[in-house]
């Protein structure tokens, strides 16, 4: 990544940088942006290399003719907005501004990059997922806090899986549900979601379920292991939870089996990622399978 002047101006990659030219193509305007300001070659030095000596500058580079440009500039506003002043976002199309694309090695468009103290600090290419470039925004703030710029920013959170926590919090396990589900279909990866919807399962299971009676399971009976391994994960034995169903996946076969290995895939998915329990589970579980 080229690094910047601390004192503003243009990035010193003017001189190697690839050559835009050939796109030649029709210039559009900025879209509609209640957050971003629209950066050229003039406005460059103070609006960006200058502010970002007091708070951290997101640049997009964009263009009209790049379909993953329309997908990640309402984001990119949108989180702009969430932010509340903690960065800035400034715009710039790739078509009008060439050298300043250039300056920051741009072959993607859309690309974004961040700029701290004067200098570029990192940059992605691509419309990456609201998940990593939610991981990405605190990253770089985090990088300014160290640096002594701005402050170090809470995560920042959506929305929409704020409010299925706060259901699931107060107890509406219907409504968490409902809203994980929702979180889901927009971006089926979001581990948070993942985590909530599993939890919520879970507690749906054992709801009703006397815990004694089904801590004397059967060996042989597959859904009182099943049920046996919710209580002990739901009430804060997960370690033995988890053995109870690796023990079933190494005695059976078949349907059951898989019916086991699967559950325990969605039982991980309730603990925190780095997990050592989990972590030693996965191992034991591979081990049993193979």
């Amino acid at each position: 990544m080229p690094k910047g002047p601390s004192g503003g101006g243009l990035p010193p990659a003017f001189g190697r940088a690839i050559d835009l030219s050939t796109l030649n193509k029709p210039a559009a305007p900025v879209p509609a942006s209640a957050h971003a300001i629209e950066i050229t070659e003039a406005s460059f030095p103070a609006e960006v290399m200058q502010r970002s000596l007091a708070t951290p500058v997101v640049v997009e580079f964009w263009a009209s003719w790049a379909e993953p440009s329309a997908q990640l500039s309402p984001l990119l506003d949108r989180l702009a907005g969430e932010a509340n002043g903690a960065w800035v976002l400034a715009r710039i199309n790739v078509d009008t501004e060439q050298r300043l694309a250039a300056a920051f090695g741009v072959q993607n468009v859309p690309t974004i990059a961040a700029v701290v103290g004067g200098q570029p600090v990192d940059l992605i290419a691509g419309a990456v997922p609201e998940a990593q470039l939610r991981q990405w925004l605190t990253a770089i703030g985090q990088a300014a806090a160290s640096a002594g710029i701005g402050s170090a920013p809470e995560p920042v959170i959506d929305p929409h899986l704020a409010k299925a926590d706060e259901l699931f919090a107060a107890g509406d396990m219907a409504g968490a549900e409902a809203a994980y589900q929702d979180v889901l279909r927009e971006r089926p990866a979001d581990e948070a979601a993942i985590s909530g919807l599993a939890t919520v399962a879970l507690l749906r299971r054992v709801e009703t379920v006397d815990a004694d009676e089904a801590l004397r399971a059967a060996p042989d009976d597959l859904e009182a292991q099943l049920v046996a391994a919710d209580v002990e994960i739901a009430s804060g034995h997960a370690p033995a939870g988890y053995a109870r169903l690796v023990g079933v996946v190494k005695r059976t076969t078949g349907a059951d089996r898989e019916r086991a290995r699967t559950r325990l895939l969605e039982l991980f998915t309730i603990a925190a990622p780095d997990d050592a329990e989990v972590n030693k589970a996965r191992r034991d579980l591979a081990s049993a399978l193979f």
